[in-house]
């Protein structure tokens, strides 16, 4: 589903091209330098050449909002991360007259930041601009983590649903842990009336591995979100071009410091997934590359991830946005957009004010409402009660995207929040 736009008003793009890392016969040891890891001929490198480049304007700023004042999706539950059940086409799955859709959710209890360790996979409906709660995807006990994070979630032909996320820790243990495994379970969806379940009684399997080499492993025991190495954030492609189906993976390369976030590949192997060299490293500039995801169009792959203004090198390089490069081809060469990389970048004056945003094949923009900001305070680290009243914990509003090229921009959310994201306006 790919929609024809107008061209968009012209801005000018400075131009710095990515640089393209090339393989290195050598990479003997897991904490490489960088010359020594292990990198595909089109891994392309996102430099702070780059980010010299970035302008914060019109084209690439979100409106501005007050995330605390959003109605919640699910009242008494925090939400956060949405993404679509696809067909395998791409579009959004309906069934019984709703689209399917999936999202991280938590008790909204006590400080947010402390929803990472309660994470489960909701499934919601959506029909016009009402959301249904569904409940939770899997029953207690059937992931092999102790939580559930991002993923991606493909209906197949056949019925069933091959639901791709992060398992993180492990089940049962006392505190939470940072082990992050790649999982794939694959339950049959049923449409009986009005109700729509997932069938529970499917395994739950680790599909993919970091090799070691090009990527290090998450498996840290200590740690927080944005302090942790990463091998999460699944996303499923299908390449147009008859390049078969392919993972993107939140991904740190073996690098010598801990700003090493990357964009892994993977393809499938016997059943199972298996690493490819890296689309696009940060390495000495970015700790991690969330949620990565692709989006044809106009006959170009378009590169898309979210990171926050707090994992740049320096913090507050760039701010929390989403970010985004295009490339002839699924595998490179990858161009940032607009010479920066800077898509959709958080308004200054509030700056944490949406989070973990999704293109979808119509270029419309989903993501959640994290923080209303309060000046000279990180509440990330403020007493919960402060926090949690400045908090969104719910889906924000749906923006739209219209790309150009190598140019991209952000239109106004009040004239697409009222649209059902997923659709096409053609």
């Amino acid at each position: 589903m790919r929609q024809v736009l107008a061209p968009a008003v012209a801005h000018h793009v400075p131009r710095a091209k990515a640089e393209v890392v090339h393989a290195c016969p050598n990479a003997t040891t897991a904490r490489a330098r960088c010359g020594d890891r292990v990198s595909g001929a089109r891994t392309a490198r996102w430099t702070r050449r780059h980010l010299d480049l970035l302008t914060e304007d019109d084209a690439t700023t979100a409106p501005l909002f007050d995330p605390a004042a959003l109605p919640r999706i699910l009242p008494g539950h925090d939400l956060w991360d949405l993404w679509p059940i696809q067909e395998e086409d791409g579009s959004t799955s309906v069934a019984a007259g709703r689209e399917l859709w999936m999202a991280l959710s938590a008790p909204a209890l006590g400080h947010p930041e402390e929803r990472h360790d309660r994470a489960r996979i909701r499934l919601l409906g959506r029909k016009g601009a009402a959301w249904e709660d569904l409940g939770n995807a899997f029953p207690d006990g059937a992931s092999p983590g102790s939580r559930e994070w991002s993923g991606s979630a493909i209906r197949r032909p056949g019925g069933t649903v091959s639901v791709y996320y992060t398992a993180a820790g492990r089940r049962g243990e006392a505190r939470p842990t940072y082990r992050q495994s790649v999982i794939e379970a694959r339950p049959t969806l049923i449409a009986d009336g009005d109700r729509i379940t997932l069938r529970h009684d499917v395994p739950h399997r680790e599909v993919l591995r970091s090799d070691g080499r090009s990527y290090l492993p998450a498996d840290e025991d200590d740690g927080a979100p944005g302090r942790i190495r990463a091998w999460r954030d699944p996303g499923w492609f299908r390449d147009p071009a008859g390049g078969g189906d392919r993972l993107l993976v939140a991904a740190s390369t073996a690098w010598q410091d801990t700003f090493a976030g990357a964009i892994a590949l993977a393809g499938p192997r016997d059943g199972a997934w298996s690493p490819l060299p890296p689309l696009l490293v940060a390495e000495g500039v970015n700790h991690e590359l969330e949620r990565p995801h692709v989006v044809v169009h106009d006959s170009r792959y378009y590169l898309f991830f979210c990171t926050q203004r707090h994992n740049f090198h320096p913090a507050g390089r760039a701010p929390t946005g989403l970010y985004g490069f295009a490339a002839p081809t699924l595998t490179g060469p990858y161009e940032p957009l607009n010479g920066s990389g800077l898509v959709i970048g958080n308004p200054a004056g509030q700056p944490d004010q949406a989070y973990a945003w999704l293109v979808l094949p119509d270029l419309h923009v989903v993501g959640f409402a994290n923080y209303r900001s309060h000046p000279g305070l990180d509440l990330r680290y403020a007493r919960a009660a402060q926090a949690r009243a400045a908090f969104g914990g719910t889906a924000a509003p749906t923006l739209k995207l219209t790309l150009d090229g190598l140019s991209s921009r952000v239109l106004p959310a009040a004239e697409e929040s009222r649209r059902v994201p997923g659709r096409s306006s053609t």
